[in-house]
């Protein structure tokens, strides 16, 4: 039986995700804030600690896949929660579980990214120049300046801690595929558009960001719904995807597609 360590396993894609897994007889060790075989958050560093610590103890130091659905949305405040949890407690479980993912059967990780990291570019940007380079501090002190520099820069702070940590989550990923592809170790990345699940309503009852997602839909005229991700997830993990290694695969409607034609 496969060992499976899933990221906000309790709702949305990260539950869609588990309930996939779970009737394909794996066996699934969850990690969130509640309704979970580890309960951490990874926000902080304690938090990253403790659920390294428990997906290590519960898995015996021997994990087969390492699906990181956990994130927040623009909406929620802090932004810089926002940042913490999408990039910095993302890259903490893929270095801190490596070791143990060497030791499973065709192991494999999926980082769930977001369509919003190409939705501009953020070549030589600070922040996400301070992602990569880990400083958590300093990516907080961006963030805040933006909160603070009041009008509509304050109010986009949290699509810009958003939007920079699933951009800057990508990039991580795509810089490990050399060493973990020669470790044996597949590492693919996701990037979903809108979704059902509870963050999106979350998003649409805030007034700084509702608008624009009632009004804006993919070119197959709809939202995706969790069980749709949860196929490509599982999918990317099967035997069949044995060659797939260090993508970013997008998953949103056709609007990557229509936002960057040329780019791809």
């Amino acid at each position: 039986m496969t060992t499976t360590i899933i990221t906000g396993s309790a709702s949305g894609m990260g539950a869609a995700v588990r309930r996939r897994l779970l009737a394909d007889g794996e066996r699934v060790i969850g990690i969130d804030l509640r309704d979970a075989e580890i309960h951490a958050d990874l926000s902080t560093r304690h938090g990253r600690e403790a659920a390294i610590d428990g997906a290590l103890s519960q898995s015996g130091g021997r994990i087969d896949k390492l699906i990181c659905c956990a994130g927040l949305g623009p909406h929620v405040d802090p932004a810089t929660l926002v940042a913490s949890v999408n990039y910095f407690g993302v890259v903490a479980m893929l270095d801190g579980l490596f070791e143990a993912l060497r030791q499973g059967k065709e192991p494999c990780a999926v980082v769930v990214s977001s369509n919003s990291a190409t939705l501009q570019s953020w070549a030589g940007s600070p922040l996400r120049d301070a992602y990569l380079a880990g400083d958590e501090d300093g990516v907080h002190a961006l963030v805040r300046a933006a909160q603070e520099a009041g009008g509509e820069q304050a109010a986009q702070a949290g699509y810009l801690a958003y939007a920079s940590a699933k951009n800057a989550v990508a990039a991580a990923a795509r810089q490990r595929a050399a060493s973990w592809g020669r470790a044996g170790v597949r590492l693919n990345v996701i990037a979903p558009g809108a979704v059902e699940t509870p963050m999106l309503q979350a998003g649409l009852r805030d007034p700084r960001y509702g608008d624009a997602i009632r009004d804006f839909l993919p070119p197959l005229g709809r939202r995706a719904q969790p069980d749709e991700v949860a196929a490509l997830i599982a999918f990317l993990c099967r035997p069949e995807a044995a060659y797939l290694h260090g993508n970013v695969v997008f998953i949103d409607g056709g609007v990557d597609a229509v936002q960057r034609p040329l780019e791809f």
